[in-house]
């Protein structure tokens, strides 16, 4: 199993940051080789990525939501096999730290090779840095769901 921990401050309120996460649909905005989420429940999420043209589908499940302070899911069926966890601590009135957790199993020699040479490392940075110039462009979020999980 692999893991990866990244970061990114982000100049909007902690509850504008939380909320923006929870809309899942809009990940394709700014995650790279996302190309589809669908919200299923209010618990269950599908997923179609396509990755230097290796297209995966995959159903997660989000297993613990606090409103304002976590998400954490993981992959229930499909073709990838990963968990994760992202966190948001206020820095002050104004600005957010986002940090992600993720562990995966790479699958085969491919996906193997990118991870020992931090291809997803890079991804996911690349990913929240994304994150940050969408919901720092907008300044509020496009929907929210503050239920708890």
């Amino acid at each position: 199993m692999s893991h990866v921990e990244e970061y990114v401050e982000v100049n909007v309120p902690l509850r504008t940051a939380y909320n923006q996460w929870t809309q899942f649909e809009d990940f394709p905005a700014f995650m790279e080789g996302v190309e589809r989420v669908e919200q299923r429940s209010d618990t269950l999420t599908h997923w179609v990525t396509n990755v230097n043209g290796v297209q995966r589908e995959f159903d997660a499940r989000i297993t613990e939501q606090l409103p304002d302070q976590r998400v954490a899911w993981m992959t229930v069926d499909g073709e990838a096999r990963q968990a994760g966890l992202v966190t948001f601590q206020p820095i002050d009135a104004s600005t957010t730290k986002v940090v992600l957790h993720m562990n995966w199993v790479p699958d085969g020699l491919a996906e193997t090779a990118a991870d020992k040479l931090g291809f997803v490392k890079r991804q996911v940075a690349g990913d929240l840095k994304r994150f940050k110039l969408f919901i720092e462009a907008r300044g509020f979020e496009t929907g929210a769901w503050r239920g708890e999980v």
